[in-house]
């Protein structure tokens, strides 16, 4: 094996606020802890969960690094005690609780899967926190069968092309907001059956037309705010609304009769902060369920631009425009 070097260039916010606050620095290499392995980072993902810690706003969990960064892929160079799946020089991705704007960074095992064949790195780093998330609130939690009817709110973004794409391909009827034309035609393409422009449409007349006055069955909402009284509007008897993120506010005026008379579950959960042990069961899920899709080239996760590490400013600054379709990656030298 290869002797690592000291230190390595990683991306630190020294002080929040916009994309300027994301500075290269050096910092010592990490060494892979108990369970985990250390992967040379060929790409890492961007999320939103990263441009909320850029503010500010959404600190690390205890014990995570200050490092931004959540999804990576690149190839193990180091393996630490009791880890046993993987060996040096295997191709990964990981799904991780910071780190992964860097050069070298330690994934723990249980959430680190193979790249799938005929994936590059940058499309493999793409996936694990928008499959995680998808997989987790819209299968698991909000419990979507084949035939039922989903609606998934920013379906341009890197969780609403993944939400669209998993949708379709375990047998849902698929329905997208999204901000332009352009971008409810990628929608389309992807597979989604309805898109709805929200600066235009009204998309709880746009769904209620669309099942015959019924409503959606599921809903995945990232924006929150004016949005949690209009879901219960557009849901259907026994409806599940799976809440990620408030990019409008996590405060707002509602109206629950709906949600008593329609028989709705609300439920919302964050990824980052759930324990391992959960993080490890939705793994094993996706390697089973999804992974065959993705290896087969059925699935694969819809791309918008790559930027530089060093240049990381360059990819918040896209993200803060929402002019993005599909996913931010950073490709690290």
């Amino acid at each position: 094996m290869a002797e690592l070097p000291a230190t390595m260039t990683a991306i630190t916010v020294p002080t929040p606020g916009g994309p300027e606050a994301l500075v290269p620095t050096e910092r010592p290499v990490p060494q892979p802890g108990r369970g985990e392995v250390l992967v040379k980072v060929a790409a890492a993902g961007i999320n939103r969960p990263d441009v909320m810690q850029r503010r500010g706003l959404y600190p690390p969990p205890a014990g995570a690094s200050d490092i931004p960064g959540l999804e990576i892929a690149g190839t193990v160079v180091a393996v630490g005690e009791g880890a046993v799946r993987y060996k040096v020089g295997d191709a990964v991705c990981a799904l991780v609780t910071g780190g992964g704007y860097a050069q070298y960074c330690p994934a723990p095992e249980a959430t680190t899967l193979p790249v799938p064949a005929g994936l590059s790195m940058a499309e493999a780093a793409a996936i694990p926190e928008t499959f995680f998330t998808v997989w987790s609130n819209v299968f698991d939690r909000a419990r979507l069968q084949s035939g039922e009817t989903l609606l998934v709110h920013g379906g341009a973004g890197g969780i609403g092309t993944t939400a669209i794409m998993l949708g379709k391909a375990f047998g849902a009827r698929v329905f997208t907001t999204a901000g332009s034309p352009e971008k409810c035609a990628a929608c389309r393409d992807l597979g989604a059956d309805l898109a709805i422009d929200y600066k235009t449409q009204d998309f709880v007349a746009e769904v209620k037309a669309a099942t015959g006055g019924k409503g959606v069955d599921v809903i995945l909402d990232v924006i929150g705010g004016a949005y949690i009284q209009r879901n219960y509007e557009a849901a259907a008897l026994d409806g599940r609304i799976a809440q990620i993120a408030f990019q409008d506010g996590s405060k707002a005026q509602v109206d629950f009769m709906r949600l008593m008379l329609k028989r709705l579950t609300h439920t919302g959960a964050t990824l980052r902060s759930r324990p391992l042990a959960d993080k490890a069961a939705i793994a094993r899920q996706l390697e089973e369920k999804v992974w065959p899709l993705l290896s087969s080239g059925t699935l694969r996760p819809l791309m918008d631009q790559t930027f530089a590490l060093a240049d990381a400013a360059g990819a918040h600054a896209r993200m803060d425009r929402s002019a993005h379709l599909g996913k931010i990656v950073l490709e690290v030298a």
